[in-house]
């Protein structure tokens, strides 16, 4: 044993996020450099050096267009979060008020039906 303890529950997660992520990621660019192959290879006339060179400007691109797809996917579940809670305070609060004004009104009723 080397005196290292074990890593917390949240550390453990985020390492398995952080993995994960990376895998995503590797999965993505595979997938991009796939698309890129199959691109060029529908040009026979390019030597090898533009084959190469087509498949990795291709693949940049797919790379950069899908980071910025999940870049707006993310900014946009931000934007959904901060309304929706905004929202659920704002019902919550509504909930308060007519709980409370039922009740004042119950207390109300009983002074009026049964006074002192």
């Amino acid at each position: 044993m080397t005196g290292e303890s074990a890593p917390s529950p949240g550390e453990a997660s985020s390492g398995i996020q952080q993995l994960e992520g990376y895998l995503l990621a590797q999965s993505r660019v595979r997938e991009a450099r796939t698309h890129a192959v199959i691109f060029a290879d529908r040009m026979p006339w390019l030597t090898s050096a533009q084959h190469e060179e087509v498949v990795s400007l291709y693949t940049q691109d797919h790379i950069a267009m899908s980071r910025r797809a999940l870049e707006a996917v993310v900014a946009r579940a931000g934007e959904l979060r901060a309304e929706y809670t905004a929202r659920y305070e704002l019902l919550k609060r509504r909930l308060l008020c007519a709980y409370l004004i039922a009740l004042i009104g119950l207390g109300c009723v009983l002074l009026w039906h049964f006074p002192r």
